[in-house]
């Protein structure tokens, strides 16, 4: 065949492609009508989205590429819930941020997206009811703990429903000649911190400067040819600035782990973790018997952080993650065990395990 026949061939399978997307979009429509004359509908479902996806990535589609597969489905899914109900997302903003590069991996891109200026801010907008969603990150691979989350999540009233551990680049962004121009760097500090052997050995003179965001200082270095901002390709290309270096990192498998959080957690699903918020009695080996209800039930616990309290100076409250839904029998009855040796024993969500991507 020419290569206009090849061409042509593949109009033909766009225009098919085109044909049954418009049909899974009238079916998706008569979904939505169904769920309407429900008693309590709900358009969005994401753990079927899940299965979904991980069914179609297990069957493949031949020479197209595996982890494209995601992206296209993704889209799709996103496009055809426009027309069930707009899904409303808050995060941690301002647009560019790797929170909200999170969000649009784990929800497309039409989505209805809302900034929020600090953590509290995201987990204020799902509370009132103007998001159903809210993205956070909770750690870094390289910085740990993303404290304000942890605190937020502690406080109450809402729940964790997924988990997507996300491969963090960063990228030094200006509109200078080169490094040799650059006398201050702006960027979020878990981003310097992420950032700091290379900017010693790279930009050893120029002035690190805070700001509360990567796309915030995306945003302070446009129009200042002396300045460069540690951000996302993402920013890069939303705020137009050139990229003068990529994959600026100290450890290139950096990756932060962000968080849905939303009013309900999630069934269980055969693959998941439990993240528990406890205090202990104030008296000699109160931790070490509390965590052994989780060794002696079997339990694997993933991760273990301390909080100080908000009521009692020098107290504090343990977090953990662990392997296993709430409502595992197993895991029910160890936290239910836990509740004798604290104050407060309280389950912040169960949901699916996510995997590095």
């Amino acid at each position: 065949m020419s290569l206009t026949d090849l061409r042509a061939r593949i109009d033909s399978l766009d225009d098919r492609v085109l044909a049954l997307l418009s049909e899974r979009a009238e079916v998706v429509e008569q979904v939505g009508q169904l769920k309407r004359q429900g008693d309590a509908p709900h358009f969005h479902d994401p753990e079927r989205e899940r299965r979904v996806l991980d069914r179609l990535i297990e069957q493949g589609a031949g020479k197209f590429p595996p982890q494209a597969i995601r992206a296209v489905f993704r889209e799709v899914m996103s496009g055809c819930l426009s027309l069930e109900q707009p899904q409303e997302v808050a995060f941690l903003g301002p647009e560019g941020t790797f929170t909200h590069m999170a969000a649009r991996h784990l929800f497309g891109l039409l989505a209805r997206y809302r900034e929020a200026i600090t953590i509290d801010g995201v987990f204020d907008a799902v509370r009132a009811g103007g998001a159903a969603y809210g993205v956070v990150p909770i750690e870094n691979s390289t910085e740990g703990p993303v404290t304000h989350s942890v605190d937020a999540l502690i406080e109450g009233g809402l729940l964790i429903r997924q988990e997507l551990v996300q491969d963090v680049s960063h990228c030094l962004l200006g509109r200078g000649a080169g490094l040799s121009a650059v006398e201050r760097v702006y960027s979020h500090p878990q981003a310097l911190a992420q950032c700091r052997g290379w900017l010693a050995k790279n930009l050893p003179e120029a002035h690190l400067l805070q700001t509360p965001s990567t796309a915030a200082a995306a945003q302070k270095v446009d129009g200042d040819d002396r300045a460069a901002a540690i951000a996302s390709l993402l920013a890069a290309d939303l705020y137009g600035i050139p990229v003068l270096r990529e994959r600026i990192q100290d450890r290139p498998e950096n990756a932060t782990r962000f968080l849905v959080i939303a009013k309900q957690d999630a069934p269980r699903t055969g693959d998941d973790k439990t993240t528990v918020a406890f205090s202990v009695h104030d008296e000699r080996g109160a931790l070490r018997q509390a965590l052994a209800v989780f060794e002696e039930a079997q339990i694997n616990l993933s991760r273990i952080e301390s909080r100080p309290g908000r009521h009692k100076p020098w107290d504090y409250v343990f977090v953990v993650d662990l392997i296993g839904h709430r409502e595992d029998p197993g895991v029910a009855r160890a936290i239910d065990r836990l509740r004798a040796h604290g104050e407060m024993v309280k389950v912040l969500g169960s949901y699916p395990r996510s995997m590095p991507r």
